[in-house]
């Protein structure tokens, strides 16, 4: 139940709908509890001495009353929406915001599957939960409660009778209850790993038909399927045993009352509406009972994804605010400075995946990072925008450690263009000025040229008007890749990082984007590639190998001094042009027939 109270202040915004709703409730008990009372008097005063007039008065009455009754209860359900669809609204809002907040660490460690599931079906659990709260999950308690008490009123002696009978079946349901709790919670995990798997399989459908790999996926997807189905019969097979035990003592229960109630009217003590009545009530007090049997489901899986729901509102992102943080001072002029700098992810007993850098980044320099993979090149250049932080030394730009300046305002200066291209639905004007939604045309445009993506949008069939698909689906690699340059060109960064942004171009377009880029000098360019012709043109060039740095200095300095620098250049560009000049801009000669 703590998770659930946790939440409660996701309630509170509604607590006037869900108290009206309880109120309204509350009175719908009282007049089902009314019924079986007024049988009785149709019975004993009406029947018994042939009153037609109590027998009708009486019939009367009932109808009114069921008449308000139909009303409260549509008055309660209707309340009971409301505040359950506000929470759950709510409960998506803020699941959402939090998980914005997260640094990559954070995302790392929920899964996006996972998040996927908190947000969706975790979230709807609660919202039953709270549904049913309003209604019959407090309908039913109220009934019991009332009945027994008038259970009393209508025969001490038999309700002394019965009171083993309720215990047992109060007993029989706490222990379904909580049997049900860490099986629920273990369902959910494994729909957690369904979901996992389905997102990767959806995002990669292109790979995994490229490599043929449908049938293995296949394999993988009913492996975890075939678990979710597996826990969630062994669950429905406990609830399975539930209503026989319950109807096993619902009967008996009823049994009893006839026999001893009747040999009490035998003998005087009772009138045959007392035992009507009684019966009545005691049908009233058991059938809640049973339905909450059902509803202990509910109530299991609701709990249980209240808990992960908390769990994700509970995270402290690995990367925030200082407490004393303040806003970068302006202007930057975009010098960075790394200082024995390392990192691994995972805990603390994992390796090192950076280790040790020292390295300065002058202002309007451009630094590229080149090295095998898994290096440290993204590492290094993620730790500059705070997506990660180092788990030794520190970073400084102009003089300032990164983490003593608010999040928002260094993201303010940096752009970045990651690996993996990232385009959103809507039209291409509105994902190129993404992160300036202010920006005017005409500045689009400009960045558009920069990136060498304005000629294609104007020949696509809309312009910048064209609608891009999911994921980008309706553009090439290299398109996209030129539309997410252009993205980044828009917030004008004193600081921008391309991690790999150019890998799906080809060199001549490669090219005239570097000589773009290489036109505004007071920018900090940060480059990560694999491709030895994206780093020609930098003013350095950093070598890193095992998380260190190797080597650096400029091509023709890497060309003299780094063996790794060279097998690297010679293993792409030959041997032949090692000893070539660079041309004027810097770069290589043209190579023939486009891409080295």
């Amino acid at each position: 139940m703590a998770p659930i109270l946790n939440l409660a202040r996701f309630i509170r915004p509604y607590g006037k709908r869900a108290a009206l709703a309880l109120l309204l409730l509350t009175a719908l008990v009282c007049m089902d509890l009314a019924i079986p009372r007024l049988v009785q008097r149709i019975i004993d005063e009406g029947i018994a001495r042939g009153d037609q007039g109590t027998v009708l008065g009486t019939a009367l009455g009932m109808i009114v009353i069921s008449l308000v009754s139909a009303l409260l209860a549509v008055g309660n359900n209707l309340l009971s929406v409301q505040a359950a669809e506000g929470v759950a609204r709510d409960l998506r809002d803020a699941l959402f915001i939090r998980i914005q907040t997260f640094s990559f660490a954070d995302l790392d460690a929920l899964k996006t599957g996972s998040l996927l599931v908190r947000l969706t079906s975790d979230t709807n659990a609660v919202q039953r939960v709270v549904m049913i709260s309003l209604r019959i999950g407090t309908r039913a308690p109220l009934l019991m409660l009332g009945s027994l008490i008038l259970m009393v009123l209508t025969s001490p002696r038999l309700a002394l009778v019965m009171l083993p009978v309720l215990v047992l079946t109060s007993a029989v349901i706490v222990f379904f209850i909580v049997r049900m709790e860490p099986l629920f919670g273990s369902v959910q995990r494994r729909l957690d790993r369904l979901n996992t798997i389905l997102q990767e399989n959806i995002s990669g459908a292109r790979l995994v038909k490229a490599f043929v790999r449908a049938d293995f996926e296949g394999e993988r997807f009913a492996a975890a399927n075939e678990e979710l189905t597996g826990r969630a019969i062994r669950v429905m097979r406990i609830l399975s045993g539930m209503p026989p035990v319950l109807s096993m003592c619902v009967n008996a229960g009823v049994v009893i009352v006839i026999w001893v109630g009747g040999l009490d009217a035998v003998e005087g003590d009772l009138t045959v509406g007392q035992i009507v009545a009684f019966t009545n009530y005691l049908l009233t007090t058991m059938a809640p009972l049973i339905m909450m049997t059902f509803l202990s489901n509910i109530w299991a899986a609701g709990i249980v994804s209240a808990r992960r729901i908390d769990e994700v509102l509970r995270v402290v992102p690995a990367v925030q605010d200082a407490a004393d943080a303040s806003p970068l001072p302006r202007p930057v002029r975009g010098r960075l400075a790394f200082e024995k700098v390392s990192f691994r992810y995972g805990g603390e007993h994992a390796e090192n995946v950076l280790d040790g850098i020292d390295l300065i980044v002058e202002p309007g320099q451009t630094v590229a990072f080149l090295g095998a993979t898994g290096s440290g090149k993204s590492t290094l250049v993620n730790l500059v925008p705070r997506f990660y932080d180092p788990t030794a030394g520190r970073i400084l730009l102009d003089g300032i450690d990164l983490r003593s300046v608010k999040q928002e305002s260094l993201l303010a200066e940096i752009a970045v263009v990651p690996q993996e291209t990232v385009l959103f639905s809507g039209t291409v004007r509105e994902n190129i000025r993404y992160g300036a939604p202010e920006a005017g045309e005409s500045e689009i445009v400009e960045a558009a040229r920069a990136a060498q993506a304005h000629d294609f949008i104007t020949a696509l069939s809309k312009g910048y008007d064209t609608y891009v698909e999911e994921r980008g689906t309706n553009l090439s690699g290299g398109q996209k890749q030129r539309i997410a340059i252009a993205r980044a060109l828009l917030m004008r960064p004193r600081i921008l990082i391309l991690d790999d942004g150019t890998s799906a171009v080809d060199v001549e377009t490669e090219t005239r984007i570097q000589e773009a880029l290489a036109s505004e000098r007071d920018r900090t360019t940060l480059v990560v590639a694999q491709r030895i012709s994206t780093v020609l043109r930098a003013d350095r060039i950093v070598v890193l190998e095992g998380g260190r740095i190797a080597a650096q200095g400029s091509h023709a300095e890497l060309m003299a001094v780094s063996p790794i620098y060279r097998e690297i250049f010679d293993s792409q560009l030959g041997n032949d042009f090692s000893t070539a000049p660079l041309n004027d801009g810097g770069g290589p000669p043209p190579v023939e027939g486009g891409a080295p």
